[in-house]
């Protein structure tokens, strides 16, 4: 009796539901004690409602649970907290998205935070051409803050599939590299996704009908940035065991799991590297692969065209810290930093998880990521490549000196 009471008292003497000891005809009388709901499982998967307390013990809490959006712990942990406000060497971002710089003041207003960031050249992606893209160059040309921007074309994904359209489409790009474009994209995630033929079919990554583009590209010797698919999460049903589930919640339009699946994109993503080894291509967002390194590292080990980008995987780099310092340091040549969208108050993460060896701290958006985030400490070395070294090798249109 005296071991059952032991085992039956958890922290400052609270009663627990029952252990495995008292499984069987004691489970009913245990049910009526407050928060309990007299259940158990053998298989460790509690019912709704309840935790595992024990090993094949269920229970409920005896107070109101709180909602997702309403639980927000204080953490106890105390430790090593070295903030990095600015970058440790200057960076190229070339993956921005911020309001238009053709529209007056812009470049002016945003100069002083990408000084304060150490972000020395940001990279437009916004898929800018044609008289767009002039006006954009012509105001950062009459900035005198000109080597601090530059710009990505875009692709006319007007009337895809009708007669002509490739060949139309690329002439359109090679226009706009004339124009001062340095590259090309951020190509969107509706290729793919959303963008339909003139017959009402899904616009396949590896259409051939983009083939001279991509052509075009490879003789300009000019990269292109695209943007393939989405996390694997957003495919799948938004369900309790789906990690995003908040931010699926939240964004409607996230949600996949009707439309092509992740993995008929990632064929089709992967068939256009391959057909075109002569473009260099960035993988936009580590590839939507940044919670799988092993399946990065396999892209880039069969792909040597291939780059990646960093933007919007931070939350799944600094949960596996070891595993991605391994990889940055393998890969040092082919990782390319991009922010995606321009909040100046976000990028000290991105210092904090490459540059320290912090441990359990925050990610700046709950709805992405419940848990926190660890430093990867990462070599001098490779700091430099993949803030600006690899993206001066990369794009011949970036300003010298950086």
């Amino acid at each position: 009796m005296l071991l059952r009471i032991v085992l039956g008292l958890g922290l400052l003497g609270v009663p627990l539901a029952w252990v495995s000891l008292t499984r069987g005809a004691d489970s009913a009388s245990m049910a009526q004690q407050p928060g309990v709901e007299g259940v158990t499982s053998d298989t460790g998967d509690c019912p709704a409602g309840t935790t595992e307390v024990r090993p094949g013990s269920c229970r409920a809490p005896d107070l109101p649970p709180p909602s997702i959006l309403d639980y927000r712990p204080r953490s106890t942990l105390v430790t090593e907290e070295n903030l990095v406000p600015s970058a440790k060497f200057p960076v190229v971002d070339i993956h921005g998205h911020m309001q238009s710089l053709a529209e007056p003041g812009v470049i002016e207003d945003v100069v002083a935070e990408l000084d304060e960031l150490n972000v020395q050249v940001y990279v437009a992606a916004d898929n800018l051409s044609g008289d767009r893209l002039v006006r954009t160059i012509e105001a950062i040309e009459a900035s005198p803050h000109r080597d601090r921007f530059r710009v990505l074309a875009g692709i006319d994904f007007d009337e895809p599939g009708a007669p002509g359209w490739g060949e139309r489409a690329a002439r359109q790009v090679e226009e706009d590299i004339r124009t001062g474009a340095i590259g090309v994209g951020e190509v969107s995630k509706s290729f793919g996704l959303t963008i339909t033929k003139a017959d009402g079919s899904r616009l396949a990554v590896d259409d051939p009908d983009l083939d001279p583009v991509w052509e075009t590209l490879a003789r300009l010797d000019v990269p292109a940035l695209i943007h393939t698919a989405e996390p694997p999460e957003f495919f799948e049903p938004p369900d309790f065991e789906n990690e995003r589930w908040l931010e699926l919640a939240l964004f409607p339009d996230r949600r996949n799991a009707d439309n092509v699946r992740f993995e008929q994109l990632i064929e089709e993503r992967d068939n256009l590297f391959r057909r075109h080894p002569d473009t260099k291509f960035i993988a936009a967002h580590l590839g939507w692969h940044a919670h799988d390194l092993e399946r990065a590292a396999q892209l880039l080990d069969e792909f040597p065209n291939v780059w990646v980008e960093l933007g919007a995987v931070l939350y799944d780099l600094g949960r596996q810290p070891r595993a991605a310092r391994d990889f940055f340091i393998r890969y040092q040549d082919r990782i390319l930093f991009g922010k995606d969208s321009f909040q100046p108050s976000e990028y000290p993460y991105y210092w904090r998880v490459f540059e320290t060896a912090d441990e359990y701290f925050d990610y700046y958006r709950d709805y992405h990521a419940f848990w926190k985030l660890y430093g990867m400490d990462l070599p001098d070395e490779v700091l430099r490549k993949v803030y600006h070294e690899n993206a001066a090798t990369l794009f011949a249109g970036l300003p010298s000196g950086i």
